[in-house]
């Protein structure tokens, strides 16, 4: 699934191509993806303006306006779909669902297993669109801190790994950052949230930051469907430290890497490395 990294990479590369553009038209190829597509909306995007690309977790959102409104336009890629900028008149293929068309491109998305979802908000306010109002807090923001996310853990006693990845909590860290932050910061994924110090969780926030910064850098992480809006692959899976590396040696000291699975999801950590 796109995670906060790959959500972000496909927002830089739109923006360029996209923001201040007026949408020309739109296709729309299924009834539904994980949602139903909202009746008329092609009608509605005609005339609109790209102001802006904003990431809210992982959901993009686009700033639709025109001289007498506009609104929000609700991205989420699920589970295996990408955004490619394209010729208009490139020929769709079996999975590509949605296309937004602008002068001198279109934008299309790609969903084979169609868990993404494309709603609208009328107006301002989405911050406050259900989808959007009960996420936790960004981990690339000023605010989250150390002593922020110790005080949030005081009276959690689940392991630190599934805590991390739960987006009421705290967005966008998948599975793959959930494990390499935690690698970096030398905490096992077995640890209960509440016996974690201060101190220690100082460490984590800088290593979650790391984490996600370092795959920005490196254009994601394609382990399964994700690609660029060009069509390129991210890297930052080549570079992991645990995960999905069982039985490898751990590049700190050797250990072989262990593998477990945690609240549904594989778990790969160092059990010298990581306390």
């Amino acid at each position: 699934m796109p995670e906060l990294p790959e959500v972000e990479v496909s927002r830089l590369g739109l923006l360029p191509f996209i923001a201040g553009q007026t949408i020309a038209g739109a296709i729309f190829r299924t009834p539904k993806l994980r949602h139903e597509l909202p009746p008329g909306l092609v009608a509605r995007l005609s005339g609109l303006r790209v102001d802006a690309i904003l990431r809210r977790g992982k959901y993009l959102l686009f700033d639709c306006q025109s001289a007498h409104g506009g609104g929000w336009l609700i991205l989420h890629l699920g589970m295996s779909g990408s955004l490619r900028l394209i010729a208009p008149a490139t020929p769709a293929q079996k999975h590509d669902h949605v296309d937004l068309i602008f002068a001198k491109t279109s934008l299309r998305l790609r969903d084979p297993r169609r868990f993404g979802t494309l709603l609208w908000h009328e107006g301002d306010g989405v911050e406050a669109h259900p989808l959007l109002a009960s996420l936790g807090i960004e981990p690339l923001s000023d605010d989250f801190d150390g002593d922020w996310l110790f005080r949030q853990t005081r009276k959690r006693n689940a392991p630190i790994k599934p805590l991390l990845m739960d987006s009421h909590l705290v967005v966008g860290i998948g599975n793959i950052y959930a494990a390499e932050s935690l690698f970096r910061a030398g905490i096992s994924p077995l640890r209960a949230a509440n016996r974690i110090s201060r101190k220690r969780y100082q460490i984590l926030v800088a290593a979650i930051r790391a984490t996600l910064e370092d795959s920005i850098a490196a254009g994601g992480a394609s382990v399964r469907d994700y690609v660029h809006s060009d069509g390129g692959a991210g890297s930052f899976q080549l570079s992991c430290a645990v995960y999905d590396r069982a039985a490898e040696p751990c590049p700190s000291c050797g250990q072989p890497v262990r593998a477990l699975r945690q609240a549904g999801r594989s778990t790969f950590y160092c059990p010298r490395c990581q306390r």
